[in-house]
């Protein structure tokens, strides 16, 4: 898959099912709304076709109304899953007017927002998501806001790669080259695995 453009951000993403040319369980939604764009990345409980069918739907509601609160959203996928395997999942909600970045996770999806300028007050963020089922049980969490500037990097990973990955350097490049580095580095090859890199652009002068 090659880079692509959309409001605010580049982005990109590599994938690998567990088994060569089976459904997967990993999915990822990129989704412009009116003052920005959300990011999130989707992993099912366990593999194939079932999988793949849940994470489908929390992708589905989440592409729906994505203008929403994250709160909202959470809500809204875990009413949907109900009955279903369940996901976990990690969301993030880059907004132009605040030039702000807005995440929550659910389960062990997890999640990196490496600074173009490191020196920066606070330094690079780790998403801490908290235990829980989308769809079966839903802890009661709120999402946290940062500021972000132009060349900031989120990379949202499933559990199939392994977490050392948040301590690779990311160098300036494209993100589909930084996804697929990380996915070939650190994928576990014993879950489906999913790397989503998302680059902040900033809004156009």
């Amino acid at each position: 898959m090659a880079t692509r453009d959309v409001t605010l951000i580049h982005w990109a993403a590599a994938s690998r099912a567990l088994r060569p040319g089976a459904a997967s369980g990993d999915d990822c939604l990129v989704r412009p709304w009116r003052n920005g764009v959300l990011v999130a990345a989707i992993d099912a409980l366990g593999h194939g076709p079932e999988a793949a069918q849940a994470a489908l739907a929390a992708r589905a509601t989440l592409e729906a109304a994505p203008e929403e609160s994250l709160h909202r959203l959470l809500q809204r996928c875990h009413a949907r899953l109900h009955g279903t395997r369940g996901v976990v999942l990690s969301v993030a909600v880059f907004d132009e007017t605040q030039a702000t970045m807005t995440w929550i996770g659910i389960g062990n999806i997890q999640g990196v927002l490496a600074r173009a300028r490191p020196y920066r007050a606070g330094g690079d963020a780790v998403l801490l998501p908290r235990p829980g089922i989308v769809g079966r049980t839903l802890p009661r969490i709120g999402p946290e806001t940062l500021a972000v500037e132009p060349g900031d990097v989120l990379v949202l990973a499933t559990d199939g790669i392994a977490p050392e990955f948040g301590h690779d350097p990311l160098p300036q490049e494209p993100p589909q080259h930084q996804a697929e580095r990380i996915l070939e580095r650190h994928v576990r090859g014993d879950d489906d695995a999913l790397v989503v890199v998302a680059v902040y652009q900033g809004s156009a002068p």
